[in-house]
């Protein structure tokens, strides 16, 4: 049984995908952003980084943060999902996995903000993350021009990972008629049943 900490973003989405996906039983805990739930004590004493989502294992106690550890190690506590140590489709999983950590969802992150909360409009910060938000699909779509899936052949974490933030391409301004190899993995992986559950928790 998983306690899943969550609120309606991408990043919490990941993991209610990942845990639909494997059919664990878990409970989705609503952290009230803007009530600011994520600075209570009890949230706290999980993350000090203050964000959600965070998970806690009830099977054994553990509670782990940042939502590519979450996924990390509950494909590894199922044995689905990140292929074996020492291979090359490891390393490739992993590899899109962080990029999606450090560029996807930072840089779109970033350009939503921009676009929708700080007032009067600022056109450096737009056009600065509208370019790298653009940048970024181009390299995806370099990738999935080439291969079904981010981590490769076989559905993984890695789009897990990467398709609620990509998903939003198009609300963000990405034409995505120009990305065609981008366009149909996104059909592929939302076709998925546990993806179609997973990315309306919480509800």
């Amino acid at each position: 049984m998983i306690e899943l900490y969550t609120s309606k973003t991408p990043n919490g989405r990941k993991v209610s995908i990942m845990l639909e996906e494997l059919g664990e039983p878990y409970e989705a805990i609503m952290v009230d952003l803007g009530k600011g739930d994520q600075f209570k004590p009890e949230f706290l004493a999980m993350n000090p980084n203050n964000k959600i989502p965070v998970i806690k294992d009830i099977d054994n106690g553990q509670v782990v943060f940042e939502s590519g550890a979450i996924l990390i190690y509950l494909a590894e506590k199922h044995g689905r999902f990140l292929p074996a140590p020492g291979t090359a489709e490891r390393v490739a999983v992993l590899e899109w996995l962080f990029f999606q950590m450090a560029s996807i969802g930072p840089m779109m992150g970033q350009l939503f903000h921009f676009r929708n909360y700080q007032g009067e409009p600022q056109t450096y910060p737009i056009e600065r993350f509208s370019g790298e938000v653009s940048r970024i699909f181009k390299v995806m779509e370099t990738r999935l021009s080439a291969s079904p899936y981010l981590g490769g052949t076989d559905y993984s974490i890695a789009d897990m990972a990467a398709y609620p933030w990509a998903k939003l391409g198009g609300f963000l301004g990405v034409d995505l008629d120009q990305l065609p190899g981008v366009s149909a993995w996104l059909e592929l992986v939302g076709a998925r049943p546990a993806v179609q559950r997973g990315i309306n928790i919480p509800e």
